[in-house]
């Protein structure tokens, strides 16, 4: 009898045991029923009830071992593609339901295959390899995200990084070769730019040097003009300062002698003439007599004779 109940207690152990499963935090676990089960420890029935746990944080798939062949017909590989991607709780259900617990295999590492594939067949290698690598991410981030908006509204892609694609070696050799050449070409147009900035430098320096070098000599130039020009000026002050001097010298002179001219014409009347005689005759020592003796006068203007009648002076005169 103990050992009925020992069994039944087992068995109910093993059915409990069973029935109790843990979610993490940041799961949701759930069937396809319409309700889920938040992070912690939860009771099922077993054998009727199965879990499935879902991540609903971010989460990062690796996509490996792309082939990919370029529109020239070169086969490489993209070693991995990792896809930055997050599922709303709200929609973890639907996307269940439609794409099972794996949807990450359909929505994602399909598509980036498929996806990629159709990237490198519309370019060349040197484009996939070299000039759009860069834009590779943005594109397949922006293509698969249009996809998912339709396909699965609640899936959400933060980010996608690319690593390098592997190309066969006698191409990797060749691009290293090419790659090399470009950096030594790079290097000596460094080269060359920098010599001709120094040439331009020294250039420019000796085009300044000339152009002082003739600003002053064009100043100096300019103080002799100015200076010559002040010389100038000032004879031509000096000689009109000596022409005026002059002139007023002689209007002076002219003046004086116009006036002493003018004097004298008023002066030249017969009584002072007769005055004139007497005192001239006053001052000789002898005295001529006689009825013929002509009394001749003299002045600056010409000759003129002042004739009066002959008679006879008798006059004593004292020295």
């Amino acid at each position: 009898m103990v050992v009925k109940w020992l069994a039944a207690l087992g068995i109910i152990a093993a059915v409990f045991a069973l029935s109790i499963h843990q979610i993490p935090e940041g799961h949701v676990g759930g069937a396809l029923l319409t309700s889920l089960t938040s992070p912690g420890y939860h009771v099922m029935i077993p054998f009727l009830t199965s879990v499935k746990i879902v991540q609903t944080t971010l989460q990062t798939d690796q996509v490996k071992n792309i082939p990919c062949g370029t529109s020239g017909g070169t086969m490489i590989y993209f070693e991995k593609i990792e896809v930055v991607n997050i599922l709303r709780r709200d929609d973890v259900i639907d996307t269940v339901r439609n794409y099972t617990v794996h949807y990450d295999r359909t929505l994602i590492f399909d598509k980036i295959h498929h996806e990629v594939n159709q990237f490198c067949s519309v370019h060349t290698l040197q484009e996939v390899y070299i000039d759009l690598f860069s834009s590779i991410d943005d594109h397949l981030k922006r293509t698969l995200q249009n996809d998912l908006n339709t396909l699965a509204p609640g899936l959400y892609v933060s980010s996608i990084r690319v690593t390098k694609p592997k190309i066969p070696e006698t191409i990797r050799r060749n691009y290293e070769t090419m790659e090399q050449e470009k950096t030594q070409y790079m290097v000596t147009t460094a080269h060359q730019q920098v010599v001709e900035k120094e040439a331009e430098t020294d250039r420019r320096r000796a085009v300044i040097e000339a152009e002082k070098l003739a600003q002053v000599a064009k100043i100096q130039y300019q103080q002799k003009i100015s200076g010559k020009e002040s010389e100038k000026r000032i004879a031509e002050i000096e000689a009109e300062m000596h022409l005026a001097r002059e002139r007023s010298l002689a209007d002076a002179n002219k003046y004086k002698i116009d006036t002493e001219a003018e004097s004298n014409k008023m002066k030249l009347t017969p009584e002072f003439l007769q005055l004139s005689m007497y005192q001239a005759i006053a001052q000789n020592t002898k005295v001529f007599f006689g009825n013929s003796i002509p009394n001749i006068f003299t002045n600056n203007d010409g000759i003129f004779n002042i004739k009066k009648k002959s008679e006879s002076v008798k006059r004593q005169v004292t020295p």
